[in-house]
């Protein structure tokens, strides 16, 4: 079954061509079952860019998802027409004040990682954001940035920078083969990576939490925070395959530091064309973790947040 999505967004028609299955509001609304609703919690710049990566892979389920675009209340995009943002997305305080629930949240990455987290113009909204989730979504997945934000403010957990940027396509171990989220993943996983900062494997499990995948080269990759229902990743799995290509070759025409993304061009060689090799662990992870939404969210929307009974059906 599909995502639905409004047909007049951008991602509507880019993932009707890639065979996604999609479905305008009318349609799915005369389908006599309770969708999934799942918020995407945008920070990132390229907001279409990133809306589309996301929903074409939590779209490729036989579950019908609701799919809500959600905005920081008072930073403004300068990157996305103000038209996009008016029409699709609804600002936190809004959707906040509405009580609505979510069974899945997604916050994205975004591109502040050399900022002090307290340093943040929208720091004080993410926490209430954080905050906020343990009482109105089941399941919250944080990527990289957001992931890393979560780690921070639940556990303490610090972002630690680099000496060089972690860039490309890095080989990853799994570890935790019997995990729901890791169904049919390979023991060796490959992911991109594209950040300035880490965490560290034994400040996680300090903390109590668990490293599902992880790589001696470039740190945990996939860590479940089980206590307030979370996933964070700090890599890209949802990069499209010129993601990386257009991030080097932005800095490269901006001569800015940048060294061409490792195990992405074939023979390293930025003249050629990358290949996909993430494609079928991108999809497993978001398919496995929309099931458990399906297996373990309330089917009543307003008992979401208030236990922590597991509720498969």
């Amino acid at each position: 079954m599909p995502i639905k999505l409004p047909d007049t967004l951008p991602a509507y028609n880019i993932l009707s061509r890639e065979g996604v299955m999609v479905m305008p509001e009318d349609a799915a609304s005369q389908q006599d079952i309770r969708p999934l609703r799942i918020g995407l919690l945008n920070l990132m710049p390229k907001k279409i860019q990133t809306e589309t990566q996301f929903a074409r892979l939590i779209g490729a389920t036989p579950l019908q998802v609701e799919f809500s675009l959600i905005r920081m209340s008072d930073h403004e995009s300068k990157n996305t027409s103000s038209e996009h943002m008016d029409e699709f997305y609804r600002p936190f305080a809004e959707v906040r004040a509405t009580g609505e629930k979510f069974d899945g949240l997604i916050i994205t990455g975004a591109p502040i990682e050399h900022l002090p987290f307290e340093e943040v113009t929208y720091w004080d909204e993410l926490k209430t954001v954080m905050d906020w989730t343990q009482t109105h979504v089941h399941s919250t997945f944080g990527v990289c940035w957001g992931g890393m934000a979560m780690a921070y403010y639940f556990h303490g957990i610090k972002k630690h920078m680099l000496a060089a940027k972690h860039f490309g396509c890095f080989r990853h171990v799994n570890l935790s083969p019997a995990s729901p989220y890791l169904r049919g993943f390979s023991d060796d996983v490959l992911m991109p990576v594209s950040r300035w900062t880490e965490v560290r494997a034994a400040e996680v499990a300090a903390a109590g939490l668990t490293t599902l995948i992880g790589s001696d080269e470039v740190g945990p990759a996939l860590v479940e925070d089980a206590a307030h229902r979370a996933l964070y990743v700090f890599n890209h799995f949802e990069y499209d395959s010129g993601t990386l290509k257009q991030e080097y070759d932005r800095d490269a025409e901006a001569g800015a530091p940048i060294n061409v993304p490792v195990n992405y061009y074939p023979e390293d060689d930025p003249t050629r064309t990358p290949m996909n090799r993430w494609r079928s662990h991108a999809h497993l992870l978001y398919g496995n973790w929309v099931s458990e939404l399906y297996l373990t969210t309330p089917y009543d929307m307003d008992q979401i947040g208030l236990a922590s009974t597991d509720l498969r059906r």
